[in-house]
């Protein structure tokens, strides 16, 4: 056992030689690479400032170390909304050819595509959030977005850590519906209820429309939820298609609204996948998304068929990571935001109260969650993808590197509740909330 351990430690050591772990001070900050490094995105702007629209024309690579692993021309610009604020900034960008016209490539060992994501957690100080509950949405079978973690840098600016992501969009990999054609418009569609997009300060009727319905289910004009079109897009959609999809989330309201709402023969459920509505229903739950339902929320309509709920999108804020509206503590529901916070801007659609007055979507709810728990989402299933990550961020220097570039440990960052003063100390929050968020749900669900 000696002789073993010794070797064990003379290994270590050697990992930590100058060959396999380098330390370089950059612009006031220590960048630590090591043999179990991240892979590294490189971007070079040739001379061309980064802004937020229009994309302008960059270099784009990822190495192991000293080994070029990919190349490929990039437009790229900033990206996001409240996010701009913070100092470390995402990128939305797509792959190009020689002649700057999209390609689609396969980047990072992902589907073929041109439209990416580079998100960097800043807020979230775990840096998982979104990773984790974009995994979690994937094994449970609804697509959310792949994602790879990365070091970016820009300019040989080192930036810190990065997630790698797909940008949502209809594609055969991707929200996987049929293309919108003048023969049959019943699809595809995706639909997006979301802050106001565009030029204007507010919604307009070329890029969105709006329920009739208000937040507490009653037909008028107060605080109504507006629905933004994501496929075809506000450029390219045509007065029939418009009609089209209008009319169908119309139908949809009017029949959830109505008296016999639970009916089989006129109900909601002629009109929506339920299956697709309990997974949203649960993976924004679970997390207690503080816009879920409400905000960053996609559903899709395939030619012919129902509207399904997602991809889910953006849970930076999940998790317990917001100081408003109750979202930092792991007990109540988010589809009761209105309660909480009637004075927001954005409300939850009256949809979700409705659905919970259905004993047939109470049901479902249940199986589903308990079925989930026994296996995908046991407490200890979630931990282990939430080590998992850890670890990787850990062996790799990727969180001491990101830390070291930006000093927010300790700090607050909008909207944190929590502060921890290390990474470990975010990470055991993170882990400390999620167990009891789920015991607080295995409690709420079942006892519907």
């Amino acid at each position: 056992m000696k002789i073993k351990s010794i070797i064990i430690i003379l290994f270590l050591a050697g990992c930590s030689s100058p060959e396999n772990h380098e330390k370089v001070e950059e612009e006031g900050f220590i960048y630590e690479s090591s043999i179990n490094s991240l892979q590294l995105i490189s971007i070079n702007t040739n001379g061309n400032v980064i802004v937020d629209e229009p994309k302008v024309s960059a270099d784009l690579q990822i190495k192991k170390g000293d080994s070029l692993i990919e190349v490929h021309k990039i437009g790229i610009e900033i990206r996001g909304s409240s996010s701009q604020m913070f100092d470390k900034k995402s990128y939305g960008f797509e792959t190009w050819d020689e002649n700057g016209e999209d390609l689609d490539v396969s980047l990072g060992g992902f589907p073929e595509e041109e439209d990416w994501i580079l998100y960097g957690p800043y807020s979230d100080k775990s840096l998982i959030r979104n990773v984790l509950i974009y995994d979690l949405s994937n094994a449970i079978g609804q697509y959310a977005t792949r994602t790879s973690l990365y070091e970016l840098e820009i300019n040989e600016s080192f930036l810190g850590t990065y997630v790698l992501m797909e940008k949502i969009k209809r594609d055969k990999n991707r929200v996987a519906i049929s293309k919108n054609k003048e023969e049959d418009i019943s699809g595809g569609y995706i639909l997006k209820i979301d802050k106001p997009t565009g030029d204007g300060d507010w919604y307009d009727e070329s890029f969105s429309f709006i329920s009739k319905y208000t937040p507490s289910g009653i037909l008028g004009q107060n605080k109504n939820t507006f629905f933004l079109y994501e496929y075809p897009d506000a450029d390219d959609i045509d007065n029939d298609q418009k009609e089209y999809i209008q009319n169908y989330i119309h139908d949809f309201e009017n029949a959830l609204a109505s008296e016999e709402f639970n009916s089989e023969e006129t109900g909601y459920k002629n009109y929506i996948d339920l299956e697709s509505f309990i997974d949203f229903f649960i993976l924004n739950e679970i997390s207690k998304n503080p816009d879920g339902l409400r905000l960053s929320t996609f559903m899709h309509k395939d030619k012919g068929e129902k509207l399904k709920m997602g991809p889910i999108w953006d849970f930076n804020l999940a998790f317990g990571n917001v100081n408003y509206c109750t979202g930092s503590s792991p007990e109540g529901w988010i589809y009761r935001f209105n309660e909480i916070c009637p004075d927001d801007t954005w409300l939850v659609p009256f949809w979700w109260s409705r659905f919970m007055e259905d004993p047939t979507f109470v049901l479902g709810l249940k199986e589903r969650w308990n079925n989930l728990r026994g296996n995908l989402f046991s407490t200890s299933e979630i931990l282990q993808r939430i080590n998992l990550l850890e670890e990787n961020l850990k062996i790799s220097n990727a969180a001491k590197n990101n830390f070291s570039k930006w000093a927010v440990l300790g700090e607050y960052v909008w909207p944190n509740d929590y502060i921890g003063n290390s990474f470990d100390d975010e990470i055991n929050y993170l882990k400390d909330w999620t167990v009891n968020r789920l015991e607080w749900l295995d409690k709420e669900i079942n006892g519907l």
